[in-house]
């Protein structure tokens, strides 16, 4: 599977997406999902944008809610990154218990686990940059409530490697899964493997009644017979590095009569103020790379994307240097947790719903949002 980096081709993409065959076979491995995901995630297009796509092909609200409501995960995400900052990469409801290491099984990494489809999904990833939701909840249940490893490694591994890359998504949802943003944790066995996944394997670790999974707590940290033993496919465990390889700038050239607006990682909309002369500068800052390192497949995929950009000029270093080196006066921005260090003209996102600021779940937020969608 490859993901194009033209933007007609991405418009083609949200033109063939089929709201209804997704609400039916999403969760399975090969079900139709939009697989618009990197480019809602690199701000290519927005929620927004296809939620109005979709109701400009004639769907109603209600018949395509689920669809809209997948969508709206996203935002939903980001909202909470934008409240809560970096308290985002702590557990943020509740410690994650029991946790043993803090490092990512070595046979999730060699994608050895015995159990085909995940073993198959963490391969697909490494090659394309891709994996299926539902295989990204099963692997990090594995890791998380198997394992007993805590989220934070293993949810960077993940996100080194994905095209469709969003901190806020891929940490809150590991907390998700590990019930550490959550009342409790998230847990599936073979049976459930296989329906999804297509897959017939028997015999694994995984193999087990649901009624397997009892671990201990804080309240009653010591373990019994009863609770869930880690494998010993899972024991072993390693730290893997995690390094972005950014290229070097070139010397830019600079109209200073013109307004310079700034893109990034999580902002390659070519379609911003695209009638507005100006610089336009992708800003690759290496503090940023350093606390949240992507792929040298990611970083291709970023510079690609940029390139539907007209006139992109590429910047690596800290904003503040951007600034000093070209004596820039006139910057412009979207509004993003990342770039709370620019200084400019800030522009706001293009969110799906006004419905914003911190809920503490997922349904409180869109039974707010809902309310503007009936409208």
């Amino acid at each position: 599977m490859n993901f194009t980096t033209n933007y007609d081709e991405i418009l083609v993409l949200i033109e063939r997406v089929n709201p209804t065959d997704y609400a039916q076979s999403r969760n399975y491995i090969n079900g139709a999902v939009s697989r618009l995901s990197p480019y809602i995630s690199r701000g290519v297009i927005s929620t927004k944008y296809v939620f109005t796509k979709l109701l400009n092909r004639g769907f109603m609200p209600n018949q395509i809610e689920k669809f809209i409501q997948e969508l709206a995960w996203r935002d939903y995400w980001q909202q909470v990154w934008i409240v809560k900052k970096d308290e985002i990469n702590k557990d943020l409801k509740h410690s994650q218990f029991p946790v043993t290491n803090r490092k990512v099984p070595l046979n999730v990494i060699n994608a050895k686990l015995g159990i085909s489809a995940i073993d198959k999904s963490i391969l697909e990833l490494y090659d394309t940059g891709y994996m299926h939701n539902h295989a990204r909840m099963y692997t990090a249940s594995i890791i998380c409530n198997m394992a007993y490893s805590h989220w934070l490694m293993p949810a960077k591994w993940l996100y080194y490697y994905l095209l469709d890359a969003d901190w806020a998504s891929n940490a809150l949802s590991w907390q998700w899964v590990a019930g550490a943003n959550a009342n409790k944790k998230y847990v599936a066995n073979q049976e459930n493997i296989n329906k999804y996944c297509n897959s017939k394997d028997a015999k694994t670790f995984l193999d087990v009644d649901y009624s397997a999974f009892s671990f201990p707590t804080l309240d009653a940290p010591e373990w019994n017979s009863e609770h869930f033993k880690t494998p010993e496919i899972l024991l072993e465990c390693a730290s893997p590095e995690f390094l972005t390889k950014l290229p070097k700038s070139a010397n830019l050239e600079i109209n200073h009569a013109l307004p310079s607006y700034i893109y990034n990682w999580y902002n390659l909309d070519p379609k911003w103020a695209e009638n507005e002369p100006a610089n336009r500068i992708l800003l690759l800052e290496p503090s940023i790379f350093n606390k949240y390192p992507i792929s040298e497949k990611s970083v291709q995929f970023m510079l690609d994307l940029s390139q539907n950009i007209p006139g992109i000029k590429i910047y690596t270093g800290e904003f503040s240097e951007l600034v000093d080196d070209y004596n820039l006066k006139n910057c412009h921005y979207k509004e993003h947790p990342l770039n709370s260090n620019y200084k400019g003209t800030e522009h706001p996102r293009d969110w799906m719903f006004e419905t914003s600021g911190y809920y503490g779940s997922f349904f409180k937020f869109w039974n707010r949002a809902k309310k503007e969608l009936n409208h």
